[in-house]
């Protein structure tokens, strides 16, 4: 049953409302700038694809836009944290922190400045552009650094939240984003804070926790739901904070028999492998691990690719079931 306490929407599974998480980043950004002055945006030339257009044009003179040079964009930003301001630096997540990691780890993580970097179009879902745009490495890339708050959104209103969390939160801060319209699950009520995951859904004498993160979080639920018509409990965790984790992971993982990760990135090296890295050395437990299996993407519709590597409703029923036996 969907947690009362998730306060999600009352029409969640006819996914009436759909938007890119990128919306979300657009609508956060401009309210977090109209909340504090120092909240600027820079943008590599991609301007209207990250949404970044939504500041640029309420906040004119506090737009940057640097041009096809994602190393400067980070260098740039870097500089301005330093002096005060709170920057976000947008571009595909291809290209930042793609081509601009070095930049970032040396001058924002090392000297803990407050700048977010704001990684876009994520994942397979960015579909016909093909693998070389389909950024799967950024969390696993990101999460190593240290100083580094890692934040993936649901949904376009958690994306909202998560943006103006991040204007707030001090240090360095990487967002994920899609590109593809994806099902609003989340309300304006819905509770959200920076290394706090909620729990969407829990099953009668659950036997495996899903553990979800990004816009995969809503198949996970609809395996939920298959999972309870089948006599099988389960418990739905939503982790929109990859880095820090939520400890109530571990206590999850010692009420149920198995975890199942779900996240549209590499299995090495993402939020499966933050949670492994947490439960092994607090509440060993048997896991799988739904996203991609160290392979590059390939051009389709968002839709096809998503069902194609095992990250859709059936594949992740289909993993939970072998798992659980």
């Amino acid at each position: 049953m969907i947690n009362p306490d998730a306060r999600l929407r009352d029409d969640i599974w006819e996914a009436k409302e759909k938007g890119p998480t990128r919306d979300g980043f657009g609508k956060g950004v401009v309210e977090a700038g109209r909340a504090d002055s120092r909240v600027v945006v820079l943008s590599a030339d991609l301007t209207e694809s990250t949404r970044a257009e939504w500041f640029q044009k309420e906040f004119p003179e506090r737009f940057i836009e640097i041009g096809v040079a994602e190393q400067n964009l980070a260098t740039v930003s870097a500089g301005m944290a330093n002096y005060g301001k709170i920057p976000f630096f947008t571009s595909y997540a291809a290209f930042s922190p793609g081509r601009n990691w070095e930049q970032i780890r040396t001058t924002i993580a090392l000297n803990n400045v407050h700048a977010v970097v704001c990684g876009m179009h994520a994942g397979v879902s960015v579909g016909p552009d093909g693998a070389t745009h389909q950024m799967l490495e950024d969390m696993a890339l990101m999460r190593a650094m240290p100083n580094m708050i890692v934040l993936s959104p649901s949904d376009s209103e958690e994306a909202r939240k998560a943006t103006m969390a991040a204007a707030k939160a001090g240090k360095p801060v990487y967002m994920r984003f899609g590109r593809e319209k994806t099902p609003v699950m989340t309300t304006a009520e819905t509770p959200f804070e920076i290394g706090k995951a909620n729990v969407l859904w829990r099953g009668e004498n659950p036997k495996v926790a899903i553990i979800g993160t990004g816009p995969a979080v809503f198949n996970a639920l609809l395996a939920a739901r298959e999972l309870a018509e089948k006599g099988i409990g389960s418990i739905v965790v939503n982790v929109h904070t990859i880095k820090p984790l939520d400890p109530i992971i571990a206590e999850i993982a010692r009420e149920c028999c198995a975890v199942v990760t779900v996240e549209e990135h590499q299995v090495h090296g993402g939020m499966g492998s933050a949670v492994a890295e947490m439960l092994a050395s607090t509440a060993p437990t048997r896991m799988a691990f739904v996203g991609m299996q160290d392979q590059f993407g390939q051009s389709g519709t968002p839709a096809e690719l998503i069902e194609h590597y095992g990250m859709g409703k059936d594949g992740i029923l289909a993993t939970t079931l072998k798992l659980i036996g």
